[in-house]
């Protein structure tokens, strides 16, 4: 890029550093290398129509067009940036490169004086381009005039048509552009672009800052340069992550997690502690909602199993994980929904809408997480209401101990973090394969055992058969299973194996879940293979 020093110092980021050349737009390569195929060949179209989000680099892409299919040195496709008609565009000073915005240009009368103006030939370049932004915008009457010369226009025009809205254009219009779709910028292509810009700028920021700053503008680099240069006039060249959290009016307050895990354990009485003590401290309650939510989405992709999708460090991975296996994915799912739910108005800071949000989800019969609690506490809900209110108000006195039977919090079983075992272990022993000195280790936990129950941090295979416990016992192949297990359980757990009686196996079967089998199976019942019993027959 060349440019005059005063021009650039004067100018704001987003056009300071604009792209010159196809190479430079940034996230577009499907949209950017296709047109310099069609320049380097000669099959330029007359019309174009550049549909996709703002700030991702439309109308840029367009005068990069104007400048190749006119520049004087043109290589591969690319401008020069050398000579006087690129020269001339990067100044704004080319006269046959017009620039319209159509949400201030949108009437008749302004499609006239375009299809007036368009048959007269370029003053300097060879071709005369119009780049409309926003022609959506335009309205029926006026499309309707602009159609003929969208059709057939003059050999020495071309049009660049650019919108947010594509679903609002004309079909009749669309059918006669080439359409290409402009795509979000992914946060490492916008981080890409902006350690570029610091680095011409001499601003220094923090990892952390820039992640939250691309995080922010939701894939528009126009959006990121615009908040990065406010960044810097604010707050000189050195810009950390509370400067960014300040700028953005995002708290980064811990109680966000607090609240969440409240959520999950369905302890309301704790979490309208936790709500009130944000308002109490003046937090903006609308900013704490937006965080809370984007928090719960990200346990519920968790919980999904789409971690890739999570932009959080490694350590608050293995905290999400193990949160979630407090929980059902189908009540995540319920939270989300309630707290995004939610309407805090412009003018009225109370914590109601928050509080009520809770009280939807604690009182909820979504995938309760031990058999009769969700009905329990729907039985007990006017009770629940006040005893929680009441827990709010006091300041003095410790909450009292809660019981079964007037809390509204669900004890997290132990079962449920086995049963996510069990539900991946199938998963886990496919991890397994070619393990161990003879690569089968896999073959002697598939049939051979089972996980049977989580003490702490250590889980219990219950084996059965003394061989195959003998083995995994072994000190060599036992580091080869819990390595494995962190990996795909994303937590560290010690094994320890235990020889379990064959009767032990009935709870794990289908059959068990009916109510009037597992009374039987209370009372020392056992299955009996229907093989075994009539002898193969």
């Amino acid at each position: 890029m060349e440019y005059n020093k005063e021009q650039m110092a004067s100018q704001v980021f987003y056009r300071k550093w604009r792209p010159q050349r196809f190479s430079e737009v940034v996230g577009q390569e499907h949209v950017t290398t296709t047109l310099r195929h069609a320049i380097a060949s000669g099959h330029v179209a007359h019309a174009y129509l550049f549909c996709g989000p703002r700030g991702t680099g439309k109308t840029s892409t367009g005068r990069i067009l104007a400048k190749a299919i006119n520049c004087l040195n043109p290589e591969d496709g690319e401008p020069c940036n050398k000579c006087t008609i690129c020269t001339a565009v990067n100044q704004d000073s080319l006269p046959d490169v017009i620039e319209i915005d159509a949400a201030s240009n949108r009437g008749i009368d302004d499609i006239r004086s375009i299809r007036e103006k368009v048959n007269y030939v370029p003053s300097i370049a060879k071709y005369k381009v119009y780049i409309i932004d926003e022609v959506h915008m335009i309205t029926k009457e006026a499309s309707n005039a602009f159609l003929k010369t969208l059709e057939e226009p003059p050999e020495h025009a071309k049009f660049v048509l650019a919108t947010t809205e594509p679903h609002k254009v004309m079909p009749t219009i669309t059918s006669r552009c080439q359409r290409f779709d402009f795509r979000r910028l992914s946060s490492s292509a916008l981080s890409a672009k902006l350690e570029l810009i610091c680095q011409k700028e001499g601003i220094e920021i923090k990892p952390e800052a820039l992640a939250l700053l691309t995080r922010s503008t939701t894939g528009s680099l126009r959006d990121a340069e615009n908040l990065l240069e406010q960044l810097a006039v604010y707050y000189g060249n050195k810009i950390g992550l509370e400067q960014v959290r300040q700028l953005l009016g995002i708290s980064g307050d811990p109680r966000i997690k607090e609240l969440a895990k409240h959520i999950i354990d369905r302890d309301i009485t704790a979490g309208l502690r936790t709500i009130n003590s944000v308002a109490n401290d003046g937090i903006d309650l609308r900013q704490f909602a937006r965080e809370l939510v984007d928090y719960l989405r990200q346990l519920l992709l968790v919980k999904s199993g789409a971690d890739e999708a999570v932009d959080a460090t490694t350590d608050d991975l293995t905290e999400m994980r193990m949160l979630t296996l407090r929980t059902s994915l189908e009540y995540l799912a319920s939270a989300v929904k309630h707290f995004s739910e939610i309407d805090i108005r412009l003018d009225n800071y109370s914590p109601l809408p928050l509080e009520l949000a809770l009280l939807d989800c604690g009182l909820s019969s979504a995938a309760p997480t031990a058999p009769g609690v969700a009905a329990k506490v729907a039985e007990e809900k006017q009770p629940v209401l006040a005893s929680a209110r009441r827990a709010t108000e006091a300041e003095a006195e410790p909450a009292p101990p809660q019981t079964p039977h007037s809390s509204p919090s669900l004890e997290i079983k132990p079962s449920s973090e086995l049963d996510f075992i069990r539900s991946r272990w199938k998963e886990f022993i496919q991890a397994l394969r070619g393990e161990g000195s003879s690569g089968n280790l896999d073959a002697f936990l598939r049939s051979a055992c089972e996980p049977i129950a989580v003490e702490n941090d250590t889980l219990v295979l219950g084996f059965y058969y003394e061989l195959h416990k003998a083995k995994i016992d072994d000190p060599k192949y036992k580091h080869l299973v819990e390595k494995k297990l962190q990996e795909v359980f994303g937590q560290p757990y010690r094994v320890r194996c235990v020889l379990t009686p064959k009767t032990a196996r009935a709870s794990s079967r289908k059959e068990a879940n009916i109510p009037l089998v597992r009374a039987a199976l209370e009372r020392g019942a056992t299955f009996v293979d229907e093989e075994t019993e009539t002898g193969g027959k």
